[in-house]
């Protein structure tokens, strides 16, 4: 195992974060070896409960990165360094100070005196009450799953594949049934180990969600969970090709961009539907990554739900979970969505084209700086032989505004992947930005729609194959029912528990009438991501010439203010947004594209 399991911020929900013990070897995820001493990179986040969403750090931040100006200098009583490059096996970074407070709260152990103190004496019946004190609570906790309770009849157990702090993994053949001698993986987790409600809730949470994704071939296939009095078994496929990581050390760090592309496009695939399904993994990294034989070609699936959890479209989170060199800024910030997982996504593809990591320090804290302040290095080698297509591809995942990053589904349709042979996804982002659009201002549709008709055919290669998969009639227009099919059509149990079809309830408008392609790349295009274009600006002047033609008018300082809906303190600024004819100047329409507030105007929100 060697990972907690990961919690979302709901109210009622508890933090969560992913740990080994401080003292032994990180393992991958559910269970499965890191045998390879370059399974480092685990920098465990500590989580949050009920906490202001704000972040950790100062913003905003000033310009550098690791190992410059502004980087973290390691402790001298720190004996290793973890290495920037993949090329030799590394030794994983030893946990922050904080980390260690959260492991003690989440696995109900007390926290050591603080460094300094001189700790009281304790006598026998002290300590006698104090371990009695800790067998009621533990006594007191629930920890029937639920499961069926007939594992040895059902399975025999091989030999141990992994180990982690709650217990451990095991292959396994079935006994009986449909799985009757098929090897199968078993992640046998101690219940003697789950000392806090939060642990219990979190195996509960694992559980559930393997059960409920299901049907894509790069997600490890769940096939039962039983208990008895000491542990919980979680029966999964069983995949024997070792990890995404250990290959990627195996060819000393750098795949060819054929070979990239392969590994880039499964993990786009289930992440896509992992999204769409309204679940966010939280945790993805090469370790989580397995193949399913020793094959040069054989498929990999993703794995360690751990950390997941399940996520409305509308939703952010605030807890801290992750590992550090995977992490995404807005995580850090303590505000995120699935868009965190795109840019873990854009660290391995950086990993992949080049054999080293995008963000680096030699302590934690200093990753931590470096995703939050640093840019990634383009300019050394190999880059300069990578193709231009490939670049802008790990630039548009590796933009700190996760707004402006490419979803999964567009990733896969990005000129460096696009395959016109292979489909793309339906996108969740796609119900997004239409409701967003179907309550905006007439105004403000107008500037959309201008907007729209100054795309590239990139941009509409994506737009058509959104359209397509909404199936529209014959007369090429969709309606209300449209969208509701095509979620119904790809729904699992995860969508209904995210609850992810109640967005069609907030696009009601679209009940009384119909859209047509013209007006779907409108309501479909986000602005944010256009502007990290390199081409922006030619965009942004073609589309303000439709608009000037179609839907600029006059416009007053107070109606552009409530527009926006910004108060009389923005006057100043919005009057020189309006030219002398009372219309949009080209920066007023380019900041009305994509609503600017005052408080994006801080560099820490761009």
């Amino acid at each position: 195992m060697g990972q907690c399991y990961g919690k979302t911020n709901l109210p009622s929900s508890s933090s969560s974060h992913n740990v080994t013990t401080l003292t032994e070897t990180a393992t991958a995820a559910d269970g499965y070896p890191s045998n390879s001493p370059g399974a480092a990179g685990n920098g465990y986040l500590p989580s949050v409960k009920n906490t202001p969403a704000r972040s950790p750090w100062p913003s905003p931040y000033p310009h550098g990165g690791a190992g410059g100006e502004g980087a973290v200098t390691p402790s001298p009583a720190r004996g290793t360094t973890p290495r920037r490059f993949f090329r030799r096996p590394f030794p994983p970074p030893s946990p922050a100070k904080h980390i260690r407070a959260s492991l003690a709260k989440r696995l109900g152990r007390q926290q050591q005196p603080k460094e300094g103190t001189i700790p009281e004496e304790r006598g026998p019946e002290v300590e006698a009450a104090a371990a009695a004190a800790t067998t009621t609570a533990e006594q007191a906790l629930d920890k029937s799953f639920g499961y069926g309770k007939n594992f040895g009849a059902k399975y025999e157990l091989g030999k141990e594949v992994g180990r982690g702090h709650f217990g451990h993994t095991c292959s396994a053949k079935g006994k009986k049934g449909e799985l009757k001698d098929q090897p199968v993986a078993v992640k046998i987790i101690s219940k003697a180990k789950m000392t806090t409600a939060i642990a219990i809730e979190d195996v509960r949470r694992e559980v559930k969600l393997l059960k409920a994704l299901s049907g894509h071939k790069h997600l490890v296939k769940f096939h039962d969970a039983c208990e008895d009095s000491n542990n919980v078994y979680i029966v999964m496929e069983l995949c024997e090709g070792g990890e995404l990581l250990d290959r990627i050390l195996s060819r000393g760090g750098r795949y060819t961009e054929e070979d990239a592309k392969v590994i880039v496009l499964q993990i786009l695939s289930v992440v896509a539907f992992c999204h769409l399904q309204g679940v966010v993994h939280r945790d993805l990294k090469p370790e989580n990554f397995l193949f399913t034989s020793r094959s040069e070609d054989a498929d990999m699936k993703l794995i360690d739900f751990g950390l997941s959890d399940f996520i409305r479209p509308d939703e952010r989170l605030n807890d801290i979970v992750g590992s550090a060199y995977y992490v995404a800024p807005e995580v850090l910030h303590r505000s995120y969505s699935v868009e965190a997982d795109i840019w873990s996504i854009g660290v391995i593809t950086y990993i992949l084209l080049c054999g080293s990591r995008p963000f680096w320090a030699r302590t934690e804290s200093g990753i931590f700086r470096s995703v939050l302040r640093a840019d990634p290095n383009f300019d050394d080698l190999p880059w300069p032989s990578v193709t231009p297509e490939a670049k802008d591809f790990v630039k548009r995942l590796l933009n700190k505004d996760y707004r402006k990053r490419m979803s999964a589904a567009q990733a896969l349709a990005h000129p460096w992947l696009r395959d016109d042979s292979r489909p793309v996804p339906l996108d969740i982002l796609i119900y997004k930005l239409v409701k967003s659009y179907l309550h905006a201002t007439p105004f403000k549709r107008a500037a959309v729609k201008a907007l729209s008709k100054a795309l590239t055919e990139d941009e509409l290669v994506y737009l058509r194959a959104q359209f397509r998969l909404l199936e529209p009639n014959k007369d090429g227009h969709i309606s209300l029912d449209n969208f509701k099919m095509a979620l119904a059509r790809r729904a699992t149990d995860a969508m209904r528990e995210s609850r992810v079809l109640d967005i069609v309830h907030s696009m009601e408008p679209l009940a009384y009438r119909k859209m047509d392609f013209e007006e779907f790349c409108a309501a479909a295009t986000s602005t944010y991501q256009l502007e990290a274009l390199d081409k922006w600006e030619d965009i942004a002047n073609t589309a303000f010439e439709h608009f000037e033609i179609e839907g600029n008018r006059v416009i007053s300082i107070e109606e552009l203010a409530r527009e926006l809906n910004l108060g009389p303190s923005a006057f100043s600024i919005l009057k020189d947004w309006i030219r002398n004819d009372g219309k949009l100047n080209l920066l007023g329409y380019t900041k009305f594209l994509h609503g600017v507030t005052l408080r994006s105007s801080n560099p820490r929100h761009r």
